[in-house]
């Protein structure tokens, strides 16, 4: 069976490099079931809207080094630009307390809920 999507993929996060590694796993180990197009990334909350604007994500990510406020403050803004855009906050502090690993698993974790499948 061939792999559902593709989903446009964002992210927001205040080091690019390490949202595009942590991505890229996940792309890779569930490409026999996704296809998954990681677009971008915002650095900052002010950056999110024109991300948004610029790229119309299916799918927006907000990292883990965001606040509960923050992070809900990023999905609002999401929300308010794509309509019908999935977002999720991963869990405050999960990359420092577990390690990206622990990132890349809640992610594979959560995307099939996330998308509806």
């Amino acid at each position: 069976m061939a792999p559902k999507g593709p989903y446009k993929l964002c992210t927001v996060n205040k080091v690019p490099a390490r949202a595009k590694i942590l991505i890229g796993r996940v792309v890779e180990d569930v490409k026999e079931q996704y296809t998954i197009d990681y677009r971008a990334n915002a650095e900052t909350i002010g950056e999110v809207k024109a991300m948004c604007e610029k790229e119309q994500p299916d799918v927006l990510f907000c990292a883990s080094m965001w606040t509960a406020e923050e992070s809900e403050q990023i999905q609002q803004i999401a929300r308010e630009t794509v309509k019908g855009v999935k977002t999720m906050a991963i869990p405050h502090g999960l990359q420092v307390e577990r390690g990206p690993d622990a990132v890349v698993e809640f992610l594979k974790e959560q995307w099939p809920g996330l998308v509806g499948e």
